[in-house]
């Protein structure tokens, strides 16, 4: 025997129930026939409203079974009369089924508009939390230029204070070169000059460091003592004196040999 597996469940391959052929003897009318209009996903398997539909059913048909004959005029005016009582009765159901419809549309309605009202807010919510953070942003551009502006109009003023006479100074070269602070050591970069840019020429360019013949040559000119390391054993220490005794800075050691022993 050979086994198989697919990748669809039992549930997805299965089929609607098999109905049989049947055949109904003449003069019979079996209650199981009012069900033929049932079929599987359209009220069955029966629910709630399929068995009252099929005990309103029963009740309609025992009362056919109670109609008076059409015999004579007051058995047709009885038969009327009752005939009109059951079709007040099935249009007092028909609006009860109506207002039972009508109720469960509202509801579907209710919860549609508190899902449109819930989407609204969240999307008001958003926008304005999108126009707080925009104002945000405005606001501390303008705080950071505001500073900025401050700063330079306050260089400004030290600089127009420093020569409030107007005099003109000449360069005094020594001064600049005795203190590190100053433009020669110490640039700004708002007068134009990066003291990172050309980084590259502050490396150290060596033969000996970037090249494989100077590498060469370097080790050649070390002296043996760089190059072959020499190890001496220690010489082990006297634990024991010329007449016997053992030091008191070796006893433990002496102690620990015994007890490994």
């Amino acid at each position: 025997t050979l086994s198989t597996q697919t990748d669809y469940r039992d549930g997805e391959a299965q089929t609607d129930p098999y109905s049989p052929e049947y055949v109904v003897p003449s003069g019979s009318v079996p209650e199981l026939l009012t069900l033929a209009t049932l079929t599987w996903g359209r009220g069955l398997p029966a629910g709630l409203a399929e068995v009252e539909m099929i005990e309103r059913a029963r009740e309609k048909r025992a009362w056919e079974a109670t109609l008076p004959a059409m015999d004579n005029a007051l058995q047709i005016v009885k038969r009327r009369k009752m005939m009109n009582d059951m079709e007040r009765k099935e249009w007092a159901f028909r609006e009860q089924e109506i207002e039972k419809l009508q109720e469960v549309r509202l509801e579907v309605l209710k919860k549609l508009l508190w899902r449109r009202e819930k989407n609204q807010k969240e999307l008001h919510a958003k926008r304005l939390d999108d126009h707080w953070q925009n104002y945000q942003k405005a606001k501390e551009e303008k705080v950071k230029k505001i500073q900025h502006d401050c700063a330079l109009m306050l260089r400004k003023l030290v600089a127009k204070r420093k020569n409030v006479m107007g005099k003109l100074e000449r360069r005094d070269i020594i001064k600049e070169y005795t203190d590190f602070t100053s433009q020669t050591y110490a640039p700004l970069s708002r007068i134009g000059y990066f003291p990172d840019n050309h980084s590259e020429r502050y490396v150290v360019k060596n033969f000996y460091l970037n090249t494989f013949a100077g590498l060469c040559e370097l080790e050649a000119s070390l002296p043996d003592s760089v190059t072959q390391v020499k190890i001496k054993a220690p010489k082990p220490k006297y634990t024991t004196t010329e007449t016997g005794f053992i030091k008191r800075s070796a006893r433990l050691e002496v102690d620990l040999a015994q007890v490994h022993q």
